[in-house]
C-alpha cells in the first residue's frame, strides 16, 4: 500500500500534466503533426508511466551496486517528466503573452510555430538528459585551483591537496568506472585526500561495494572526511540501534582509510611548522537540514595563529556561521549543490538552475579573507546522470602569498 498510493498521485498528477501537454501539441499546424502527436503518445506517454512505475515500484529494493537497467529506466521517467513540466511553464507563459499582445494590438501571432519551437526545445532537452544519462555521471573532470595565503606556513608551499565530494554511493551501477575516478585522483600524487561528505544516499550500507576501491586511495598526509546531510538519514529512531548504525558507519570510513572528523580537528605537520584542518558534522540553512556542526567545538584546543583549513559540507554553513566566526578560517571545502548536475561552465562562467536556491554554488570564492572552495560531487542524487556539470575531482595547491616568500 505504501508503494502503490504514490504511484497512484503521480500517476494522476501526469494525467494532468499530459492533458495540457497534448493540447499544447494540437496547436502544432504542420504536414508532420500527426507524426509529433503519435510520437508524442508512444514515448511521453506509454514509456513514461511505465518508466515511473517500475521505478517507484522497484526503489529500495535494488542492489548495491544499482542495476544499469534501474538507473536507465529511472532516469528517463525523470527526464521526460522534466521536459512535460517544462513544456507546459513554456506554452502556459507563451499563451499569457500572446493573450496580453493581442488584447493590446490585436495582431495574428504565430501560435503553430511557437508550439513548434517549444515542442523542439523539449526533444532536444531530453536528447541532453539521456546523453547524460548514459554518460555523463562518470565523465570525470579534474578541476585545478591555486590557494593563496599569507598564513601558510613555508613548508607547506605546495602542498597539494584533493578534494572529493558527493559520492551518493547508492546511485552509481558500474565499479569499473568508478575505478576509473579513484585512478585518475591517484594519478594526481595528492599530499593529502580530503572527503566533504554524503557518502551514501539513505543507508550506510550503500558504500560496502566500493569500500576495496576508495582504500585503494593513499596520501602521506593522510585521508579526512566529514559528514553530509545523507549521511544522517538511514539513522534508526531507537536509542540502541543508532549507537550500532554509527558503529558501523565509523568502521566503513576506517575500512576505506578515511579519518572522520566529527566537530573536531587535526593538526598537520611539517617539520616544525603545522597547519590546522578541522571538520564539522553537517550543517545548512533550511528546515529539513541537520545543524549538526557545532565550529567553536570544532576548533577547541587550537592555534588561532595557524593556517586553518575547514572541512564542512553544506556551503551556507560558510556564508551563516564562518564568515561572521571570530576566528579567522583561511579555507573552507564544502560540496552539497551538485551543480544541480544540470547546467554549463566556461572559464570563469558557469549557471545551473541551483544558483537561484544557493549564493556560493560552485568554485572559488574570497570574503573578509575567507576562501571557500565549493566541489560540484564525484556521485549523482535522484536524476542519474549529470549534463555540463560533470563529475569533479579538484586538485587545489596550497601557496604561500607572504612577500617574503
Amino acid at each position: 500500500m505504501n508503494r502503490i498510493f504514490p504511484i497512484i498521485v503521480l500517476g494522476v498528477i501526469l494525467v494532468g500534466v499530459d492533458s495540457i501537454c497534448f493540447n499544447f501539441l494540437g496547436q502544432i499546424d504542420t504536414p508532420i503533426n500527426r507524426i509529433v502527436i503519435i510520437g508524442y503518445w508512444l514515448i511521453f506517454i506509454i514509456v513514461t508511466y511505465v518508466s515511473v512505475v517500475w521505478s517507484l515500484w522497484s526503489y529500495g529494493r535494488q542492489s548495491h551496486p544499482r542495476s544499469p537497467v534501474f538507473n536507465l529506466i529511472a532516469g528517463f521517467a525523470f527526464s521526460t517528466m522534466s521536459v512535460k513540466l517544462l513544456m507546459v511553464l513554456f506554452s502556459m507563459l507563451a499563451t499569457l503573452i500572446f493573450s496580453i499582445i493581442t488584447l493590446i494590438w490585436s495582431p495574428s501571432l504565430p501560435t503553430s510555430l511557437v508550439s513548434l519551437v517549444i515542442f523542439c526545445g523539449g526533444v532536444t532537452l531530453l536528447i541532453t538528459m539521456i546523453y547524460g544519462i548514459s554518460f555523463g555521471k562518470y565523465n570525470y573532470k579534474v578541476e585545478r585551483v591555486n590557494i593563496n595565503s599569507e598564513r601558510l606556513p613555508s613548508a607547506f608551499n605546495g602542498l597539494k591537496v584533493v578534494q572529493i565530494s558527493d559520492i551518493h554511493s547508492g546511485t552509481w551501477d558500474d565499479l569499473r568506472l568508478v575505478k576509473k575516478g579513484i585512478d585518475m585522483i591517484m594519478a594526481e600524487s595528492p599530499d593529502l585526500i580530503l572527503f566533504t561528505g554524503d557518502l551514501v544516499n539513505t543507508h550506510k550500507d550503500e558504500i560496502d561495494p566500493y569500500i576495496h576501491l576508495f582504500s585503494e586511495l593513499t596520501a602521506p598526509m593522510g585521508k579526512f572526511a566529514v559528514l553530509g546531510n545523507h549521511d544522517y538519514m538511514g539513522v534508526p529512531r531507537d536509542e540502541i540501534l543508532r549507537k550500532v548504525y554509527w558503529g558501523d558507519l565509523t568502521k566503513k570510513f576506517e575500512l576505506m582509510g578515511f579519518n572522520l572528523l566529527l566537530n573536531s580537528f587535526e593538526f598537520l605537520q611539517k617539520g616544525s611548522a603545522q597547519i590546522t584542518l578541522a571538520g564539522v558534522e553537517n550543517w545548512g540553512d533550511g528546515r529539513f537540514f541537520p545543524k549538526r556542526g557545532d565550529l567553536d567545538m570544532a576548533l577547541i584546543g587550537t592555534d588561532p595563529d595557524n593556517f586553518t583549513l575547514l572541512m564542512s559540507h553544506d556551503p551556507s554553513h560558510w556564508e551563516h556561521k564562518v564568515l561572521n566566526h571570530d576566528r579567522l578560517i583561511d579555507l573552507t571545502l564544502s560540496g552539497h549543490t551538485h551543480g544541480m548536475q544540470f547546467g554549463f561552465k566556461f572559464r570563469n562562467f558557469a549557471w545551473s538552475p541551483v544558483k537561484y536556491r544557493y549564493k556560493y554554488w560552485i568554485g572559488r570564492y574570497e570574503k573578509f579573507k575567507r576562501q571557500l572552495y565549493v566541489n560540484r560531487g564525484l556521485g549523482l542524487l535522484a536524476f542519474p546522470g549529470r549534463v555540463g556539470m560533470w563529475p569533479e575531482i579538484t586538485v587545489l595547491t596550497l601557496l604561500n602569498a607572504s612577500p617574503d616568500n
